[in-house]
């Protein structure tokens, strides 16, 4: 009898563990990404003169504070096509945070793109 309770007890812990286990993997969350490049920079004083100055870099980091940077580089090196000169991706936990990013950016935006060929986009990951 103690060994079809302890088998009984083992089988309702085993069925416990997975759906356990089946509830983690339904409450992922899948990214969102804002993705920002800049091919070129069409009016350099300008550009320098606004994104350049370490009081505009903090105030974009502080804009951030919902997100994560996952690129941020002047680097990118081409394997097909041309290479833009800045690329930028920043994680986001959900569309909302990264919609309110891009809207405290409005100001950020108007210059970037006043400044420079470029374009930036929302994406969801994986």
């Amino acid at each position: 009898m103690k060994r079809y309770f302890a088998l009984a007890l083992a089988a309702a812990a085993g069925g416990l563990a997975a759906m356990a286990v089946s509830g983690l993997y339904a409450a992922t969350v899948k990214p969102v990404f804002v993705v920002t490049e800049i091919d070129e920079i069409v009016d350099a004083d300008g550009f320098k003169h606004t994104f350049q100055r370490k009081d505009v870099r903090a105030a974009v980091e502080a804009m951030v504070e919902d997100g994560r940077y996952v690129i941020r580089s002047d680097n990118a090196i081409s394997l097909d096509g041309p290479a833009p000169k800045s690329f930028v991706v920043v994680s986001f936990q959900n569309m909302k945070k990264a919609k309110s990013y891009s809207e405290s950016m409005k100001e950020f935006t108007a210059a970037r793109l006043k400044t420079t060929k470029s374009r930036s986009f929302i994406v969801e990951g994986l």
